[in-house]
């Protein structure tokens, strides 16, 4: 499969700059409709059945963590923080905002990386980036773990569930973000807050989304 030439400048083409909904102290570049981009991606990558474009929306899950960050600082500040799936890069940015010492994004779609770049410096934050599948490599030692809207398809959830638990067992708060998708292992969680997210209907099925944070066990 190639490769977009011109990641940023794509993102650029087909987004617009808006305050995310829920949290309208972070902007991100989002695009009005998800068929469009979807296809755009598919015709510049020549590959067909690709994952929606994650990193082009304020994802309903992204959006709760985001703004639990913001409300409840003393959850990150002044530790090392992971933004798994980051997509936008929205949670990685909200974790900056709250006091983090570090803070990593991850996420094993190539796009994401130019979305993340163009999405902190409209925040004026910065934060690093790793396009490595961490599920799967040795543990990144960071004091939280956020999981932003992750449990939609039964083998990443699986992967993910597995991912988290070692992680925990090794001293890491996880915390996820989720509106209630099929695959959430709501037995390993317990709930911390609940959300009504503004969302687009391009994306789900109402224009609210009840969504809820919750810490991983």
């Amino acid at each position: 499969m190639k490769t977009i030439g011109d990641p940023e400048g794509f993102v650029l083409e087909n987004t617009r700059l808006r305050a995310v909904p829920m949290v309208p102290e972070i902007s991100l570049h989002v695009a009005d409709d998800a068929l469009p981009i979807w296809e755009k991606t598919e015709e510049e990558l020549g590959a067909l059945g690709l994952p929606p474009p994650f990193w082009a929306f304020a994802w309903a899950g992204g959006q709760a963590l985001a703004r639990h960050l913001l409300d409840h600082r003393e959850l990150v500040a002044g530790k090392d923080v992971m933004d798994f799936a980051s997509g936008s890069g929205l949670v990685a940015i909200a974790a900056v905002m709250a006091g983090a010492r570090t803070v990593l994004a991850t996420d094993i779609d190539p796009i994401c990386r130019a979305a993340m770049d163009l999405n902190a410096r409209a925040n004026s934050v910065v934060f690093d980036i790793d396009m490595a599948d961490v599920t799967t490599g040795p543990s990144r030692g960071c004091d939280v773990i956020c999981a932003g809207d992750v449990f939609y398809e039964s083998a990443m959830a699986d992967a993910v569930s597995a991912w988290l638990e070692r992680e925990c067992a090794n001293g890491a708060l996880a915390l996820v973000g989720d509106p209630g998708r099929s695959y959430l292992p709501r037995h390993r969680l317990e709930k911390l807050a609940d959300y009504r997210v503004p969302v687009t209907r391009a994306l789900e099925d109402a224009d609210i989304k009840d969504s809820s944070v919750w810490a991983f066990r």
